[in-house]
């Protein structure tokens, strides 16, 4: 890798890091360079479209790790009820682990931004999309029926899950929907 791929890279790796955890709008471009030791210049020169360019970059980012880490978790387990229970169980231990400052990737920029950048706001409904996809092809893969209403109620519900878990500084939300997906799933399965 090139030092200025690498030096981008490094750019929207921090800035997604310090949007994950406090925001678009508490998060400073000074912030990210510092944090990133990165030198003043690499920001504009890397994103001329300035902080904006920079958090739907990260945002996809984000997104990107967070579905690939998804697919594989999907793959490795056939049964979507385990497999979602999963899932969900991973995504508490990493918020445990950051101390409950890294939540959804994708949540805390979108909850700011949604109202105020077409760019943004857009961004973070991709990536949305592309979990979304991704679930709904599990559960129809497993014969689940009307498996992309099924994917966005589970999107939801583990969204919801997070930012409960997250304010409350506890992972009983995520593990109470963890545990009602798993027997949506399978009631859902045994109901045919």
């Amino acid at each position: 890798m090139s030092e200025r791929s690498s030096t981008r890279e490094r750019v929207i790796r921090t800035a997604a890091g310090l949007f994950r955890a406090q925001g678009y709008h508490a998060t400073g471009l000074n912030q990210v360079l510092s944090e990133g030791n990165l030198p003043k210049g690499s920001l504009y020169f890397h994103f001329p479209g300035g902080k904006e360019q920079l958090a739907v970059e990260s945002v996809r980012l984000a997104g990107d790790e967070l579905c690939s880490a998804l697919a594989s978790t999907l793959a490795s387990t056939p049964d979507p009820a385990q497999a979602l229970e999963r899932a969900v169980g991973l995504l508490g231990e990493h918020l445990a682990a950051t101390d409950f400052r890294e939540g959804c990737p994708v949540a805390t920029v979108a909850l700011d931004t949604a109202g105020h950048s077409e760019s943004i706001r857009t961004a973070c409904a991709e990536v949305y999309d592309s979990w979304q996809s991704l679930v709904a092809g599990h559960l129809g893969s497993a014969g689940v029926q009307d498996p992309e209403e099924i994917a966005m109620v589970v999107i939801a519900a583990i969204e919801g899950a997070l930012l409960l878990a997250r304010t409350r500084r506890d992972l009983t939300p995520l593990n109470a929907v963890g545990a009602r997906l798993r027997i949506m799933l399978e009631n859902g399965r045994n109901s045919r």
